[in-house]
């Protein structure tokens, strides 16, 4: 990775907080909610991959469609979120596969 690649990372993601920034206040704090749970249990790609991304642009349209946020997602943010990335595999799953002792576990 170079300089520029890292540059260029850090610029994308100054574009991607400032798009959450401009969120309403309930939009942004289910946003952050959903961010946590998915830094934690979320698919091994979440920080390159579009999903964070595409969570904005989902949050933005629903916004412009004038919805609260509960009405896009629901009141359980956690099965919400497990819904998105249940195709992904995700830190979770290298950790149980780990403890199992799967074969190519350690190379992962």
């Amino acid at each position: 990775m170079s300089i520029q690649d890292i540059i260029e990372g850090k610029k994308q993601w100054r574009a991607h907080v400032a798009r959450v920034e401009a969120l309403p206040r309930d939009y942004r704090i289910v946003y952050k909610e959903m961010q946590k749970y998915l830094l934690k249990v979320g698919p091994v790609d979440l920080p390159d991959g579009p999903l964070l991304p595409g969570i904005v642009t989902f949050f933005e349209e629903g916004v412009a469609a004038g919805k609260g946020v509960l009405e896009l997602i629901g009141t359980d943010v956690a099965a919400f979120c497990d819904d998105l990335v249940k195709d992904s595999p995700t830190y979770a799953d290298l950790y149980q596969q780990s403890l199992h002792g799967e074969p190519g576990a350690a190379e992962k």
